[in-house]
């Protein structure tokens, strides 16, 4: 089966053509880092537009490259949350009606299932694993049994570490996408310069919380000693308490849940740090750390393309009454 894939949940616009025999036969991504950064961050209403613009051409693009026109493709997926409302009704509507002229099945893919399963675009991975989802929206915890097990088991009780490091990077007046700048102007500075405090919660929990530490890291600014201490120290120490949580937690949960795989996903799972410290701790504890390229970290259509064919071979279509939804689905 051969499936055409689009998402646009938030501020990428992007299309993949997948094919069960061939594999990812194209992805491509449109990105609005341009528009977005004059602002600081994403402004929806201008998400909207700009996937409207993009939609289309991005789409040729993705067929083309994978010299698929309408005969060759099989079905198409879309993601149908969570997101942006406005962002994720654009690739929707387009994705039904193309659907619907071309008399293809259609699958509303979840965003989150979808960056789960990414990792098989390019490793066959043995369940049960755990899967660390962690991005600007989302930080979460699930166990996934199969293509159609997967289960909640914690998450971020305020903010997601991808908004930590958005924040921190804005409070430390470097720029935006922020998640990139900390990563890389730690890589110059000394993490264990600072000790901002890590939120372990209680025994167990397999949640997570990072407002305290963004908390932390404004009244440090404000002092004078972090006044005048070096940013790259700054960012390295606080990209440190972020990491330590993130990698302490999910292992701890792999150890209860006695499965000895993890999987890395989301876009803050392009980190650096993190992506070395969950390799050697996971290693240390023997516990197998899988880690997409960092190119199917960041929201892309391959992964929707890969979970719709998945799910359409098994005979999971959706029906005309899709809609998107803003919230995940997941939840305790």
């Amino acid at each position: 089966m051969r499936v055409l894939g689009i998402e646009s949940s938030c501020d990428d616009t992007a299309a993949a053509v997948y094919d069960s025999s061939s594999g990812l036969l194209s992805n491509v991504v449109s990105s609005q880092v341009p528009v977005h950064s004059l602002y600081g961050g994403v402004v929806p209403e201008l998400a909207s537009r700009e996937h409207i613009r993009s939609v289309v051409p991005i789409i040729e693009r993705a067929l083309a490259e994978a010299g698929s026109g309408r005969k060759d493709i099989d079905g198409v997926a879309v993601t149908a949350g969570p997101g942006l409302i406005g962002s994720l009704l654009v690739g929707l509507c387009f994705a039904k009606s193309l659907a619907y002229s071309w008399g293809k099945p259609l699958y509303g893919a979840d965003h989150l299932e979808a960056h789960i399963f990414s990792i098989f675009l390019e490793t066959e991975v043995e369940f049960p694993f755990l899967a660390l989802l962690v991005s600007g929206g989302h930080t979460s915890l699930f166990r996934v049994s199969g293509w159609e097990e997967v289960s909640f088991l914690g998450g971020t009780l305020d903010d997601a570490a991808g908004e930590a490091f958005d924040k921190a990077a804005k409070l430390l007046g470097l720029g935006y996408p922020g998640g990139a700048a900390i990563d890389r102007i730690a890589q110059e500075g000394d993490p264990g310069r600072f000790a901002f405090p890590r939120a372990w919660l209680a025994p167990g929990s397999a949640d997570f919380s990072f407002s305290g530490l963004k908390t932390s890291l404004r009244v440090f600014l404000s002092t004078p000693e972090g006044k005048e201490r070096r940013v790259e120290d700054i960012a390295a120490s606080f990209q440190e308490a972020v990491v330590d949580v993130l990698v302490g937690k999910t292992l701890q949960a792999a150890k209860r849940e006695g499965v000895p795989r993890v999987v890395l996903a989301g876009g803050v799972s392009a980190n650096t740090r993190l992506r070395r410290r969950a390799g050697e701790d996971g290693s240390r504890e023997g516990i197998a750390v899988y880690l997409p390229s960092r190119s199917l970290c960041t929201d892309n259509a391959a992964m929707v393309a890969l979970l719709g064919e998945r799910r359409l071979s098994a005979g999971r279509a959706s029906g005309p009454e899709l809609n998107a939804y803003a919230a995940s689905r997941f939840s305790r």
